[in-house]
């Protein structure tokens, strides 16, 4: 087998060879997409869903639609220490400069930029020492209050106006969207809500964790009605086995059903571990086929890989407390965990746990599904624990 003809890349947000089972939330890109082109309504998409579920694969593959139906587009990635306004000025800054080089008649363009000019005034912004510049006077009184759930939905109306005077449209695409402040998020859902109101040809898909839907809910009620919030998940058999057998079969080499079958246990169908799984099991194999012999050989290779960069640089980010309460969880067996049973293994009260859940929540490595229950952001990441630390006992 050649290496080099190796079809799977496993990797943050790499395309993989075969995107097997998103038809239903592609086609309602698709649809939200040329909707918005044609000036009728439609919910914008925040995508959830656990980690290695491909989000930020589809988040790409989505700006590529939109590119394709003629859309100026930003893609970005939220921060947990990064504003929001840092990230997205540069962003409008690229687009409206280029929204100013294309031919047309009419001032909205410059008044957008002008517009952007009066925001960075009011959030006063900078990297470093330097200021975003921008050769034009800024338009007063304009998005330049310093309250972003004020000044946003400014700012976005006058972008979508440049956009329309130009005759094409913004497509806004946020990964790791959870990790936005609460004023954050509030301001972005205000700012959307004001161009759905005015129909204005500005969207926004974005993907986060579980726990985005209820961020959001919280934040403004009618969060629900301006959003759809489409759960991406893992894939079923079928559709695992087609990820990792019709790229082999593309490149000319075979795999049998019972290393399929295989494969699928062993990944729950998670689409970053199928490409594990795929990648190394090709590297093993000397020859076509490859068999469930060589998948149970490539196993112990392919945990050592998730294990060192997949689940250990997350849970070395974190705090002594925080990695044992997580394996306090993994010790309770396949989740989701009642807080009381975590407890309980701790040997502590419940009242005393409520701080290090709250930060292991916003740093994205639990959610709560259901009220009272803890489940782990990252597939198999219980197996992880169990794996590495074997020696966790109740009281440590």
């Amino acid at each position: 087998m050649d290496k080099i003809k190796n079809p799977f890349s496993p990797g943050a947000g790499s395309p993989p060879p075969e995107l097997a089972g998103r038809d239903t939330i592609l086609e309602q890109a698709r649809v939200l997409l040329g909707r918005i082109k044609e000036k009728r309504p439609e919910k914008s998409i925040l995508m959830t869903g656990l980690r290695g579920v491909g989000k930020t694969v589809l988040l790409n593959e989505m700006e590529r639609m939109a590119v394709r139906g003629g859309y100026r587009t930003i893609l970005m990635e939220a921060h947990e220490v990064k504003k929001l306004a840092l990230l997205i000025i540069p962003e409008l800054r690229r687009l409206l400069f280029d929204l100013d080089r294309m031919a047309g008649a009419g001032d909205k363009v410059r008044r957008g930029i002008a517009v952007l000019k009066s925001f960075i005034g009011g959030v006063r912004v900078t990297i470093g020492d330097v200021e975003f510049g921008l050769d034009i006077d800024a338009e007063r009184g304009a998005a330049d209050s310093g309250d972003l759930e004020i000044d946003l939905p400014n700012l976005f109306a006058a972008v979508a106006e440049a956009a329309e005077e130009r005759r094409t449209c913004v497509a806004i695409l946020i990964d790791e969207i959870q990790y936005l402040g609460s004023s954050e998020l509030s301001a972005l859902i205000m700012a959307m809500h004001k161009m759905q109101q005015r129909q204005s040809p500005l969207l926004l898909i974005g993907a986060g964790l579980p726990i985005l839907p209820g961020m959001a809910g919280e934040s403004k009620s009618y969060a629900e009605r301006l959003f759809s919030f489409p759960d991406i998940g893992p894939l079923s058999e079928d559709e695992s086995a087609k990820a990792i057998r019709e790229p082999i079969e593309a490149a000319g080499e075979e795999i049998e059903a019972a290393a399929l079958h295989d494969i699928f246990r062993l990944t729950e169908g998670y689409p970053y571990f199928l490409q594990e799984w795929g990648y190394q099991a090709w590297n093993h194999a000397e020859l076509s086929p490859i068999t469930a012999h060589i998948v149970k050989e490539t196993t112990p290779t392919v945990e050592q890989r998730l294990d060192e960069n997949f689940f250990r640089v997350r849970f070395n980010r974190l705090t002594p407390r925080e990695k044992t309460y997580l394996r306090a969880m993994a010790q309770l067996g396949v989740g989701p965990y009642r807080t009381a049973d975590i407890a309980d293994t701790l040997g502590v009260k419940i009242s005393t746990l409520g701080p290090v859940r709250a930060s292991l929540i916003k740093k994205g490595m639990i959610y709560s599904p259901a009220h009272g229950d803890m489940a782990f952001t990252v597939p198999l990441f219980d197996a992880f624990m169990r794996r590495t630390m074997p020696d966790f006992h109740k009281g440590h």
